[in-house]
This record gives structure tokens, C-alpha cells and sequence, in this order.
């Protein structure tokens, strides 16, 4: 791809970019990165692949829980899954691109009404699950 030379407009704030074909521009430059995974939203259960690096040997490990957060900025794209472990609460945040994500897996699809659940780290047991919509719907029809 041949570099373009991109024309700045000189305004009373300052040197502008020109909008026009800029959005076409970024996500040219982005579609590379950008990598084939299911839809998923806050509220879903995940399994996350990682590759994991000791030494000179790469092995993958399965971190599985629930989606709390997504940024979705493009090739930026990050999400953050949190799980419960031995009775202390782990959160990782992973970013889409990063090739040490092999893959991405949904478990489950929760039925949430907001798009970042940070509450759920001030709850315990029981009251911290998150509804699927499967059960939604098996609750609808009895």
C-alpha cells in the first residue's frame, strides 16, 4: 500500500484533519488486526484461550468466566472477564488483537440491562451469578 500524503486544513483551532474518506482511511488500516470472533456482550460467560509463555515453552490456558466489561474502539477492542477462584475474585482484561488470545468460546448468554457490571465484585455465592437467557425463557413459558 502506497503511503498517502494526508492534507491538514488550517481552521481558528488549529490544523484539522479532513473528514472526508477518513473513516474509510482508519478502517483500512485496522481490518488486518481485526480477527473472526463470535458476538458476546457483557453478561455472557466466556472461555478465553491465552497462550502462556514459561520459559521457552508456549502452552494454552482456559480462562473461563463472565464478561463485566467490552471497549469497543476498533482495533482496540478489550474486554474484561472475571471468575472466582479459590474464594478471591480474578479479573483479566484482554485485548481482542493480541495474538496471545488463541480463541474465544461462549459458555453461556446472560441477560443483563446494563453494559458494565462492576457491581458484581461487591457481591458473593449465589447473589453474583448472572441469569442466562436460556432460564429467562424457561421461566416465560411455565
Amino acid at each position: 500500500m502506497a503511503a498517502t500524503k494526508i492534507k491538514y486544513r488550517r481552521t481558528s483551532k488549529g490544523l484539522q484533519l479532513p473528514q472526508k474518506g477518513l473513516m474509510d482511511r482508519v478502517a483500512s488500516l485496522e481490518k488486518p488486526w481485526l480477527r473472526d470472533f463470535p458476538r458476546y456482550s457483557a453478561g455472557d460467560t466466556l472461555k478465553v484461550h491465552a497462550r502462556i509463555r514459561e520459559g521457552e515453552k508456549e502452552r494454552i490456558q482456559v480462562f473461563e468466566g463472565v464478561v463485566i466489561a467490552c471497549s469497543n474502539r476498533g482495533s482496540g477492542r478489550s474486554f474484561t472477564v472475571r471468575k472466582i477462584s479459590h474464594g478471591v475474585g480474578v479479573e483479566r482484561i484482554f485485548l481482542e488483537s493480541s495474538p496471545k488470545v488463541a480463541k474465544i468460546e461462549i459458555v453461556s448468554e446472560g441477560r443483563v440491562r446494563r453494559a458494565k457490571l462492576y457491581y458484581l465484585r461487591d457481591l458473593e455465592g449465589k447473589a453474583a451469578r448472572v441469569a442466562s437467557r436460556q432460564e429467562v425463557k424457561k421461566a416465560a413459558t411455565v
